[in-house]
């Protein structure tokens, strides 16, 4: 073979062959470049090179140009070399990052950030006087039960990333001094997803470690006890937000003995309740099946390229809830939190779900654990989430 034609990194030519017809390859800055003609479709082509890669370290992606002697989108610099004519097809093979490397600063940064934020929030549902910055540590409960909550659903999912070895970031938190302190916490997923399998399990994983930690953070809120109204405000008439209980919270409520609220105005729930609360409305919204979502994921896995019937059902189910609510509760709030949520459905539907390399069904089991998940997701939903109640 010609030397010229032969990378002295990546997989051998003659390798790549069999489904990619190589003109010429090349190595720049590490990535190699194969260019070419295909002999399959591009899925194809992705499922049979994407083991022989992955072996040697690298994540591979098809790329279309223009005939011309233009340069690429991505390395222009590179691209020049190959000359006026060149093939219209060029594999691009990127070396394999690692999960983690070095300190995550950033990570840790915005977790000390959403710690922060959290801890001014919960001192507002503690009803803390914060004569000095250390009067926020007497918020840690509230702090703890909300991180723990989203914390242990985000590392549910990265375990299963690890497991299957999907390149992918450690959890961001975000913080927002709104009502929880937080908008959640997000995982970048840079690497594809091998199969079915590999899907539905970082799928599936999130919500039921989300949900194990929900069940223990609601169950010892229960059992705390209910912290003291201050006069002023069980006494100054202004508004105020109810939340109202998923049908789970009152079956973890019956089966403690425990109460949710009391006749006193001058005692309330412990905020750690909350904590759960906000768990098990984070766990019904990431089971919307719909695009990336876990509940997308795990329907993706089960139902292969039908789950986009599914999902273009979502915005219309949400938009109807909205309608319903108006039209029957005047519950003003409600509508406008589902319009808001059928809106981003209708966006993740269009953008579609995650797509693995190969997309063979998984198993009678998973598919029972995936029913199981998204029943347990409607156990922690209600109509009207909250009420904002008028002077």
């Amino acid at each position: 073979m010609d030397e010229r034609r032969t990378p002295a990194e990546g997989p051998p030519v003659e390798d790549v062959e069999s489904v990619f017809q190589v003109a010429d390859a090349r190595v720049d800055d590490g990535t190699v470049y194969y260019l070419g003609t295909p002999l399959a479709s591009a899925e194809v082509l992705e499922r049979e090179l994407w083991g022989l890669f992955r072996e040697a370290g690298y994540d591979v992606s098809l790329t279309t140009r223009a005939q011309s002697s233009g340069p690429f989108d991505e390395r222009p610099a590179v691209e020049d070399r190959f000359g006026p004519t060149r093939p219209q097809y060029v594999l691009v093979a990127e070396p394999r990052s690692p999960h983690i490397d070095g300190i995550p600063w950033t990570n840790l940064v915005f977790f000390v950030l959403t710690v922060l934020s959290t801890l001014y929030v919960g001192s507002i549902w503690y009803y803390v006087e914060l004569d000095s910055p250390l009067a926020l540590l007497e918020a840690w409960p509230f702090t703890a039960a909300i991180l723990g909550v989203l914390a242990v659903h985000e590392f549910g999912h990265y375990v299963m990333i690890r497991y299957h070895d999907v390149d992918a970031s450690l959890p961001y938190f975000i913080p927002f001094p709104s009502l929880i302190g937080t908008m959640g916490a997000v995982i970048r997923m840079r690497g594809r997803i091998p199969d079915r399998k590999a899907l539905f399990d970082i799928g599936v994983s999130g919500p039921l470690a989300g949900l194990v930690a929900t069940v223990v953070v609601t169950v010892i809120g229960l059992f705390l006890d209910p912290i003291t109204v201050p006069e002023r405000v069980a006494t100054g008439g202004g508004g105020a937000i109810r939340f109202n209980d998923p049908l789970l919270l009152v079956i973890l409520a019956e089966l403690t003995g425990q109460p949710l609220s009391y006749p006193d105005p001058r005692l309330a729930a412990n905020p750690v309740i909350f904590g759960g609360w906000v768990g098990m409305f984070v766990t019904f919204l990431n089971l919307l099946p719909v695009g990336q979502f876990d509940g997308g994921h795990i329907v993706r896995a089960i139902l292969g390229p039908r789950q986009e019937t599914v999902a273009a059902a979502v915005p219309a189910a949400l938009f109807g809830l909205a309608g319903y609510l108006y039209l029957a509760q005047e519950a003003t709030n409600a509508v406008v939190l589902w319009v808001v949520w059928g809106v981003i459905a209708a966006g993740l539907a269009y953008a579609g779900p995650a797509t693995p390399i190969r997309d063979d069904p998984i198993g009678p089991r998973r598919r029972a654990l995936g029913a199981l998940t998204l029943v347990l997701g409607l156990l922690c939903f209600t109509p009207v989430p909250f009420e904002i109640l008028a002077a």
